[in-house]
């Protein structure tokens, strides 16, 4: 549907010319009178109204040089929409495709080619749709062909500036020089779109094909690509095979070290939050990008579309080609509200000014476990120390604290919630976590400790916890905090059987007790501020809540007949024991 300003004047113009055709000059007339915009905006309104089916452009009877226009009505464009025949690529064909190209590549080669690749073209067949319209649209103007061809190449048509011999099906042209043209297409496109540089940065064809099996597998890689145009998908289906293909080789690099943060646990920990429109939400540690995009579709499921737009996504990570894969996988979900910037947060926050770091309504963040190398004389030397890690500096040999410090300080005063996704160590351990954790607890900022089932996460088989923060607790949960123990929470994994997972039921049980703030037995319970002190600020979870055994419900007369006839049968069994003992021995 249309955008909200365009929405605007859609009706505006609806209003005065209903389906009658009115000319170029009387919508400037109008617009500018109304809404006082000018005429280079009107085209722009114009040009988008037409493309979007709100909008038709005809030969003006008494002058067929000249264009008029004609507007649709809502009823006739939601019809085109709903009986327009379809030549988009389904979820299933697209995850399909994306198995080929995993079997392809199995463990040979890094699977962020196979990413960089769906990016790729999807901007170029993009840029393909993009370019036909503008073409329609300038001849429609009264341009000729070959100068409407020109125009229809101006950047202004497009999401980003690409040369026509850069566009996939002119790279693909020749298998000889395939290397040599996408490495010579990344330069291009790295120049002419100061957006994409960190993306294309940190794909490297030359060093990817210095065998001839990669070759190989980047040729056949690219003709499988071919075969499907990505240019209709939608954002949902296109994203979803984006972090399909995240998912697929999260097993495998795990033993190398990378993250991946379960989507489900990424949900709970957003509806958790619950960020709105016009607030902000900022991952330190973004990774590829996950919690940002999930965030974006919690306020889009609850708020709708128009309002999604009025939510800004910021994050910084550390590593330049993981970066690059959020900034691939927040494209290829059609979300442009975002800003982010690589850099070590812990030392070097990017989102500053002169006088302190950025805060934010929510900060979200699954940290690295037990960072090392964060060390009180390491943190003093880094930027906002003293702001940013007020309640001490940790063991060098665990950063869980300093993350949380971090989130903190970057967090509103008056609406500022955390929520982190921490290892269960930096709940109980002693010396200075201790210390950070009960000045934490004191100031009373943390609002409710979740524990986790065990082997939701592909790295390691440990439970994790979830800390969720308030800066400004509401009345009645001031000086408490609440306990939930989920570790019973879970189902079998779908895909990696020996892993658990979060369904949809645990998900909702754990918000709504987090909401109502209630104790149920077994599962959550509140406690004070003053009882944790006195188990020497131990956040433990099962120190306060420990799950309810089930209980097996006995049947006495069947359990009695059973063990009657186990006492039949041993007699039995004596019995012929005996008997063949007799015909051995005798009497």
């Amino acid at each position: 549907m249309l955008k909200k300003w365009l929405e605007k004047r859609y009706k505006i113009l609806l209003e005065s010319f209903q389906d009658s055709p009115f000319r170029f000059d009387q919508a400037v007339k109008l617009l500018g009178e109304k809404n006082q915009d000018s005429e280079n905006q009107i085209n722009v309104i114009l040009s988008e109204l037409r493309k979007g089916g709100w909008l038709q452009v005809e030969f003006d009877p008494e002058d067929n040089r000249k264009r008029v226009y004609k507007l649709n009505s809502p009823e006739k464009v939601i019809s085109q929409m709903l009986f327009a025949p379809s030549n988009q690529l389904s979820r299933s064909d697209l995850e399909s495709l994306l198995k080929k190209a995993a079997d392809l590549i199995r463990t040979r080669v890094d699977y962020t080619f196979i990413l960089f690749l769906l990016f790729y073209k999807r901007i170029c067949d993009k840029w393909d749709d993009e370019y036909n319209n503008a073409l329609q649209e300038a001849m429609d103007s009264g341009l000729s062909n070959e100068e409407a061809k020109e125009e229809a190449k101006n950047k202004i048509y497009h999401d980003f500036d690409i040369q026509e011999d850069y566009l996939w099906e002119n790279i693909r042209k020749d298998p000889a020089r395939l290397v040599e043209n996408f490495s010579k297409a990344m330069k291009h496109l790295a120049e002419r779109n100061t957006e994409l540089k960190d993306v294309f940065e940190n794909v490297d064809f030359i060093q990817f094909t210095s065998n001839r099996e990669n070759s190989e597998i980047l040729r056949q890689l690219v003709e499988l690509f071919s075969s499907k145009s990505l240019q209709h998908v939608s954002p949902d289906i296109l994203g979803d095979a984006y972090e399909w293909v995240l998912k697929y080789f999260a097993p495998q690099k795990a033993k190398e070290g990378e993250v991946y943060t379960p989507r489900e646990v990424i949900r709970l920990i957003i509806d958790l939050l619950d960020p709105k429109p016009e607030e902000s939400v900022y991952d330190p540690a973004m990774g590829s990008g996950g919690m940002l995009i999930i965030s974006h579709q919690h306020v889009e499921s609850n708020y709708g579309k128009s309002e999604t737009e009025k939510l800004f996504l910021w994050g910084q990570e550390a590593n330049h080609k993981t970066l690059a894969l959020a900034e691939m996988n927040l494209y290829i979900h059609d979300i442009r509200n975002a800003r982010f910037i690589q850099g070590d947060t812990l030392l070097y926050p990017k989102f500053k000014d002169e006088q302190n770091i950025k805060s934010f309504e929510v900060v979200i963040a699954n940290p690295p476990w037990n960072q090392d190398g964060y060390g009180e004389e390491t943190l003093k030397k880094g930027e906002f120390s003293k702001l940013r890690f007020n309640y001490g500096f940790p063991p060098n040999q665990s950063a869980d604290w300093v993350w949380i410090q971090h989130m903190l300080a970057s967090a509103k005063k008056e609406t500022g919630r955390v929520g982190v996704v921490i290892d269960n160590g930096c709940l109980f351990r002693g010396g200075k976590e201790k210390s950070i954790r009960s000045g934490v607890i004191n100031d009373d900022l943390l609002e409710a400790v979740i524990l986790l089932p065990e082997k939701l996460f592909y790295n390691t088989g440990a439970p994790g916890a979830i800390l969720i923060f308030q800066k400004n607790k509401v009345e009645n949960r001031k000086d408490k905090i609440l306990f939930l123990n989920c570790s019973k929470d879970y189902k079998q994994h779908s895909e990696v059987k020996k892993l658990n997972q979060l369904g949809d039921a645990h998900i909702e049980k754990i918000v709504k007790a987090y909401r109502e703030f209630k104790e149920i037995e077994g599962f959550s319970r509140i406690v004070s501020i003053d009882a944790i002190k006195k188990e020497d600020y131990n956040l433990n979870v099962t120190l306060y809540v420990f799950p309810e055994e089930e209980k097996e419900t006995i049947d006495v007369i069947k359990e009695w007949e059973e063990i009657t006839n186990v006492e039949a049968d041993i007699k039995k069994n004596e019995e012929l024991v005996t008997e063949y003992l007799r015909e051995i021995y005798g009497n």
